[in-house]
């Protein structure tokens, strides 16, 4: 099969996602050759196509994750050698073509437990999840979170994770059928419906006071209603906007005492050691079944299919591209 890539030509929609034969340059010092078996999606992706996160110039090749196999490595390379089984995440984005050549240092090795597609839909969201849970707040045993889009690739891993450490889930979700997902995944209470009283439901399941912390991926007109599900000294966390731009939010939506937080998993995965801390934790975390559901897999030349989809809100987990 001829080797692909996905230029974007300009910041847009689909229509600017073209297709073409792409050869791989050999690695160089420091880098390995990896032949990509599955690409992860991510709603990361979306935000560079439509320019709401601008790339440093067009043409461009988009996409923050992917697993494959180790096709040949560079001069100095000691750590992986051809055939093994890796992946990564995070930046520097240009995932979407067949094989690819990346510093050896952003490549984390696969156990055997753990599959190419299981890494691709799941590393970025468990890095993330690592990032929000034990490092942008720290839950414990005995917190009460809130978790918006429970169904969703990252809200999938976040509900497991948060369960892993006895924290009581409140999830919201679309529909009852995602809703019987989430409570698959572990989730204490549901609260479904974009016309969902979120506030009142969520101070009704805590009995009054609110999250200890919340995390917010939808944005737009919701962020508000996040903030006022929080409890006094508590945490919401806004990490993207998929319904819309995020508002301006008043100080005084924070008295008495709560925190407004906006962490990016790509800042914080330009930090080496940082990255291969969360690398391994998400990695550590799929084998033990903290992962994001597939909801979806299309070739890689049907990106544009798969990214319409994404933004549908349709799919309950993750999408991934096939080479």
């Amino acid at each position: 099969m001829t080797d692909q890539i996905v230029w974007l030509n300009a910041p847009g929609d689909v229509t600017q996602f073209h297709v073409e034969k792409h050869h791989c340059d050999p690695p160089a010092d420091g880098e390995i050759k990896i032949r990509h078996e599955v690409i992860g999606t991510n709603f990361l992706d979306v935000y560079h196509r439509t320019g709401l996160y601008p790339m440093p110039s067009y043409p461009s090749v988009i996409g923050a994750e992917a697993a494959g196999i180790v096709e040949d490595v560079g001069a100095g390379v000691s750590m992986f050698k051809r055939g093994d089984r890796v992946a990564y995440a995070g930046p520097p984005v240009g995932a979407y073509l067949s094989a690819r050549n990346i510093a050896a240092e952003r490549a984390i090795k696969l156990p055997d437990g753990v599959s190419a597609k299981t890494a691709a839909s799941s590393l970025l969201k468990g890095m993330t999840a690592y990032m929000l849970l034990r490092k942008t707040y720290d839950v414990r045993g005995g917190m009460q979170v809130l978790v918006h889009a429970a169904a969703g690739g990252l809200g999938s891993v976040l509900v497991r994770w948060a369960k892993s450490l006895d924290a009581t889930v409140i999830g919201t979700v679309g529909s009852s059928e995602k809703a019987a997902l989430a409570a698959s995944w572990g989730a204490d209470h549901l609260i479904v419906g974009r016309d969902a009283d979120i506030v009142a439901e969520v101070k009704r399941l805590t009995n009054g006071p609110g999250v200890d912390v919340a995390y917010d991926g939808i944005g737009g007109d919701t962020l508000l209603k996040t903030i006022r599900s929080v409890r006094p000294f508590g945490m919401a966390v806004t990490i993207g906007q998929a319904a819309g731009a995020i508002p301006p939010v008043p100080v005084a939506e924070l008295h008495p005492g709560k925190a407004l937080c906006r962490p990016s998993i790509m800042a914080w995965c330009a930090d080496i050691g940082q990255y291969r801390e969360a690398a391994l934790a998400a990695v550590g975390a799929m084998e033990t079944g903290i992962v994001s559901q597939i909801a979806a897999e299309y070739r890689l030349a049907d990106v544009a299919k798969a990214h319409e989809e994404m933004e549908s809100g349709r799919s309950a987990g993750s999408i991934l591209l096939i080479p």
